[in-house]
């Protein structure tokens, strides 16, 4: 029973003609589920072939968009809004100079330049100037013969109401010598808005470190006029407060309560100021970014999703980037407001 078998193999010709012509049951049964197994692993390995090949341009395309998610992610958005000690042009960079830290006990001072630096400095110059043109054009004309116009008409405007509306209207009495710090203060944070609407442009105010300092200046232009206005002993009193007339023993007990509220009033004010302007000057450029990375992430996709995606992120991008300009202006006005608000408060405290 076995000769055909040898034979077969011997000779080379396929086992199945073999099994069929003198194989008996058994050897027919085994060698029939050999052949159904190789069928169905030569089916099965055609199958993941296929289904690969099927599931190629699906698998590039998620690639791609997972291409753009890494291309157009949190850390490119972080990039564009954190300090920095370079200045990008496009693709053009400038290193900007290492100063040597200064060490100071256990604090180590870092006065090297940054980006927000540089933009502070602009935002600088940009005041001195405006205000030196105005005041220059101002000194040429003649109010009795020609209206002014220009520059000077545009700078007027802002510093008339400025004066009379935000610093003498909330100061009171004696508030024209805090004009020029209000003044200054505005058209400042008002540039140092603005320079990051610009291209290549970056916008110091949404660090919270700047808004911080600026704040502290208020914080010190305030106290500083509430001492000068109350006195020393009257100033003590903003920060110890109890009631005239009160028994001593509810006049110690109100001593040990307001006193906690009223450092936490004062330190709370500048707080304000600050997380105020960096949050909003911090989430418009976000908005932007996010709404320009849509055309990353559906802009490859089928012809009119990549369309609607684009027209849809430029036309909202606009509209965020001229509300963006407005809050530029509201947000400058706001802190410049509220400190006005805060020295006519000390001033006239209790």
């Amino acid at each position: 029973m076995l000769v055909p078998l040898l034979l077969a193999i011997l000779t080379g010709s396929p086992p199945a003609l073999a099994t069929s012509v003198v194989a008996p049951p058994v050897f027919a049964a085994v060698h029939t589920s050999v052949l159904l197994q190789e069928h169905g692993e030569s089916s099965s390995d055609a199958a993941p072939a296929q289904e690969t090949q099927d599931h190629a341009p699906a698998a590039e395309a998620h690639a791609e968009d997972a291409e753009h998610s890494e291309e157009w992610g949190t850390e490119v958005m972080m990039h564009h809004i954190v300090d920095s000690n370079e200045l990008e042009f496009g693709s053009m960079k400038i290193e900007l100079p290492r100063i040597p830290s200064i060490q100071v006990g256990r604090f180590e001072i870092d006065m090297s330049p940054t980006k927000h630096v540089v933009f502070l400095w602009i935002a600088t110059l940009l005041t001195i100037l405006t205000v030196w043109f105005a005041a220059r054009r101002a000194a040429r004309t003649d109010p009795g013969e020609q209206a002014p116009g220009g520059l000077l008409n545009a700078f007027e405007s802002f510093y008339v109401y400025l004066r009379d509306d935000v610093a003498l209207a909330n100061i009171g009495h004696g508030g024209e010598k805090y004009v020029p710090y209000v003044v200054t203060l505005f058209f400042f944070i008002l540039f140092a808005n603005l320079l990051g609407m610009v291209p290549f442009g970056a916008t110091a105010t949404s660090n919270i470190m700047v808004t911080a300092a600026l704040a502290l200046i208020s914080l010190a232009v305030v106290e500083a006029s509430g001492m000068s206005a109350l006195g020393f002993k009257g100033w003590l009193g903003t920060i110890f407060y109890a009631p005239a007339g009160l028994h001593p023993i509810m006049r110690v007990v109100m001593l040990f309560i307001m006193t906690p509220v009223e450092l936490i009033g004062k330190l709370a004010k500048p707080f304000a100021l600050a997380v105020r302007l960096f949050a909003n000057m911090t989430a418009g450029h976000f908005v932007i970014l996010a709404l320009l990375g849509l055309i990353l992430t559906y802009g490859s996709f089928t012809k009119a999703t990549g369309i609607a995606a684009i027209s849809g992120s430029l036309l909202l991008g606009l509209f965020v980037m001229f509300l963006e300009i407005f809050v530029a202006f509201l947000q400058a006005y706001i802190f410049t407001a509220l400190t006005a608000v805060f020295i006519g408060l000390i001033r006239h405290a209790h």
